[in-house]
C-alpha cells in the first residue's frame, strides 16, 4: 500500500564539528539527521511508520485511530497529529494511572483532541483490545497501530529514510539510532546492512535484538539476531529512568550544538555514541550519521530531567 505523505520533503542532515571534536572525533566525522524536524506534531520518527499505518487505516474506512503507549509516548502524541491531519479521531490507551498534572506530551494530545483511556492495572493490550469493541460497538471504525506504530508494514517508513540518507551521504560508516520498538532499527537495517547500523537498546522492549531481527524477517530481510549491533549498556535502572550518562549526553548535545535531545530514546542513543568512540567501536576518520529521532516535549514530562 502506499504511504500516505506526513512528512515534507527530506530532513535536514547536520554537520556538528564541535561535537564531534569534544567527543575525540574528527571535526568533519559526525553529522545529526535531523528527523526531530519532521514538521507535523512537535516531529520525530513515528512520522514516517504513520505514513503506512495510516494509509491501511484509510484504506480500510477507519474513522477513529487507537494505539498504546507509555505516560509520555511520542508515538501517542504524533498519531493524535496524524488523526488531526487526516481528520480522524484518536484514543490513546495509556500506562498506568492518570498523572496528577497534565504535561509533556499529554498536554500536546489534550491541544489535538485526542482521548486518553488510562489502563490502570490492566494490561495494555488487554485494555486498548475492549476500546477498540466498545468503538466499533457504537458504530465506529477503529483501526489498532500498534505499540510504537510498529510492524514489518509500518518500518518501510525507515528503509525509505535510509534510502533518504544515502542521497544525502553516499557511504556513512556508522550510523546510531535509538531502539524503542525496533520498527526504526529495522528499516535502516534493511537498506544500509547490519555492519552500519548500531542501535541502543531504550528498555522499551524485553528482548531488542530478537525484536529487530522479526521485523526484518517480516521485511523479507533475513539477518541473524547476533549479526545486529545493539548496545544494551544504556538502560540503566530502566526504560523511564534519567541515567547520569544519559544527562551527560543531553549535555553534550546541547552545549556542543545546540541539539536537545529526550531523556528516554535520544538521549540514550546520544549516550551510546559517546560509549561507542570511547571504546573504539566508532574511530576518527569514519563518517558516523547520530539519528535524531525526536521526542523533545517528553521532556517536559519528565520533572527529574
Amino acid at each position: 500500500m502506499i504511504p500516505i505523505d506526513l512528512v515534507t520533503g527530506v530532513t535536514p542532515l547536520h554537520a556538528a564539528p564541535r561535537l564531534a571534536l569534544r567527543l575525540g572525533l574528527g571535526a568533519g566525522d559526525l553529522l545529526v539527521k535531523r528527523d526531530d524536524l519532521i514538521g507535523l506534531g512537535g516531529g520525530g520518527n513515528k512520522v514516517r511508520k504513520l505514513q503506512y499505518t495510516c494509509a491501511e487505516a484509510i484504506g480500510g474506512s477507519a474513522t477513529v485511530l487507537v494505539t498504546t503507549g507509555a505516560p509520555q509516548s511520542n508515538h501517542a502524541r504524533l498519531t493524535a497529529a496524524a488523526a488531526a491531519r487526516l481528520g480522524l479521531r484518536a484514543v490513546l490507551v495509556l500506562e498506568g494511572a492518570e498523572p496528577p498534572q497534565v504535561q509533556g506530551n499529554l498536554l500536546l494530545e489534550k491541544y489535538l483532541g485526542a482521548s486518553v483511556v488510562w489502563a490502570g492495572d490492566d494490561d495494555l493490550a488487554a485494555a486498548a483490545a475492549g476500546v477498540v469493541a466498545a468503538l466499533a460497538a457504537d458504530g465506529e471504525r477503529p483501526y489498532l497501530i500498534p505499540f510504537g506504530g510498529t510492524s514489518a508494514h509500518s518500518a518501510e517508513g525507515y528503509a525509505d529514510a535510509a534510502r533518504e540518507l544515502l542521497g544525502q551521504l553516499p557511504e556513512p560508516d556508522h550510523v546510531v539510532v535509538a531502539v524503542g520498538s525496533g520498527g526504526t532499527m529495522a528499516g535502516l537495517v534493511k537498506v544500509l546492512g547490519a555492519k552500519r547500523v548500531l542501535g541502543v537498546d531504550c528498555g522499551a522492549v524485553d528482548d531488542a535484538r530478537g525484536t529487530v531481527a522479526d521485523l526484518l524477517r517480516g521485511m523479507g530481510s533475513a539477518v541473524a539476531p547476533e549479526e545486529l549491533r545493539i548496545d544494551g549498556n544504556q538502560i540503566g535502572r530502566g526504560y523511564a529512568r534519567l541515567e547520569p550518562a544519559t544527562r551527560a549526553a543531553m549535555t553534550e548535545f546541547a552545549q556542543a550544538e545546540g541539539i536537545l535531545l529526550d531523556p528516554t530514546y535520544t538521549g540514550r542513543a546520544g549516550a551510546g555514541l559517546i560509549s561507542a568512540v570511547r571504546s573504539g567501536e566508532i574511530r576518527p576518520g569514519e563518517r558516523t550519521v547520530f539519528l535524531h529521532t525526536g521526542g523533545l516535549p517528553g521532556l517536559f514530562g519528565h520533572p527529574e530531567a
